[in-house]
């Protein structure tokens, strides 16, 4: 009986096994980080661009979780989308000539979702073209300024070392 009984070896195994998982949850706690400090590794552009997005996503998550709402308080099948129109729901796009009283207010109400949602990305990418067009006419400007400063500084040694027969 010198041979080790088979609960040692189930032990072995445990430890081995325990061993492993906390090592690898360590490794990723230690190792990964975390949303605030990638956010600061970020460049600046990328950083500032990063909170001006964040607000879209909120607004597009706090919609979404209406609509979710919404689906639940229905009796419909899980797989049917409520009010987001799905590509695979045949009745998404083709209208009943029977019900097609009933649906007018859920197809208006799409309407008008779909119009609030285009609208909020249009509002959001024209403020972001017009924050693109002052920051790059604002370096536009600058590189203009120095551009004129170095003219000048150009003209002003040539003209000091110019020889005084030449006028022109």
């Amino acid at each position: 009986m010198s041979q080790p009984g088979l609960w040692m070896k189930w032990a072995k195994v445990w430890a081995a096994g325990g061993a492993i998982v906390g090592a690898g949850v360590l490794l990723f706690e230690y190792t990964v980080p975390t949303k605030e400090q990638l956010i600061e590794q970020l460049s600046p552009e990328l950083r500032e661009q990063y909170e001006r997005e964040r607000e879209l996503r909120q607004a597009e998550q706090r919609e979404l979780m209406k609509i979710v709402q919404q689906t639940m308080k229905s009796n419909d099948p899980i797989w049917k989308t409520g009010s987001i129109r799905s590509p695979w729901e045949r009745d998404a796009f083709v209208e009943d000539k029977g019900d097609s009283n009933n649906d007018q207010p859920q197809q208006q109400q799409l309407v008008q979702q779909q119009d609030h949602f285009n609208e909020f990305h249009k509002i959001r990418s024209d403020q972001k073209q017009k924050d693109d067009l002052e920051k790059i006419s604002q370096e536009l400007e600058q590189i203009r300024i120095k551009s004129e400063e170095r003219t000048r500084e150009i003209l002003e040694e040539r003209r000091k070392n110019a020889p005084w027969y030449k006028f022109w």
